[in-house]
């Protein structure tokens, strides 16, 4: 495994525990990221890393920028592709773009599927207490918007476009 498959491994483990487990990103994720890739580029290639790092970087940020300022993703998810654009360099990380949204979509038709499958459920069975309470409580979770952790979606888009290509 090269250098950039263990930073990418390492970093979208954390990503992801740290996201499933409190739905946010701390900040020492991406930054251990960005500086990892820095670093790498920077050893690697001298000046032209550091410059492919800092690109990587920026169109990290530009592209998963849209997203948080239309509401669609968190700022964490921001940050973290910005690191991974540090590792990645700007044509690995278009790609990577590309799978995590393959992936991202991927999770949201199941997410939408479980919940509808949820709800059907919740629908069909009968009341256990007439507790106003509890009904009002199962009628507001019906419509309510459920979002989607997404740094499952961004390491596996980055891992997969770290698969070798034959």
């Amino acid at each position: 495994m090269t250098a950039q498959g263990w930073i990418a491994g390492m970093v979208g483990v954390a990503a992801i525990v740290d996201d499933l487990t409190r739905r946010r990103i701390s900040n020492w994720i991406p930054a251990c990221a960005f500086a990892s890739g820095l670093t790498l580029q920077v050893a690697e290639r001298g000046w032209h890393g550091a410059i492919s790092a800092l690109l990587g970087t920026a169109a990290g940020a530009g592209i998963f920028l849209i997203f948080y300022l239309l509401g669609g993703m968190g700022g964490g998810d921001v940050k973290l592709m910005a690191g991974f654009g540090a590792v990645l360099g700007v044509p690995r990380l278009l790609e990577a773009s590309l799978w995590t949204a393959g992936c991202g979509g991927i999770m949201a038709v199941l997410v939408m599927a479980a919940s509808s499958l949820r709800g059907l459920w919740m629908s069909k069975r009968p009341a256990q207490d007439a507790d106003e309470k509890s009904a009002s409580s199962r009628a507001r979770n019906m419509g309510r918007v459920e979002f989607i952790p997404y740094a499952p979606a961004i390491a596996a888009g980055v891992w997969l476009s770290l698969v070798p290509k034959t």
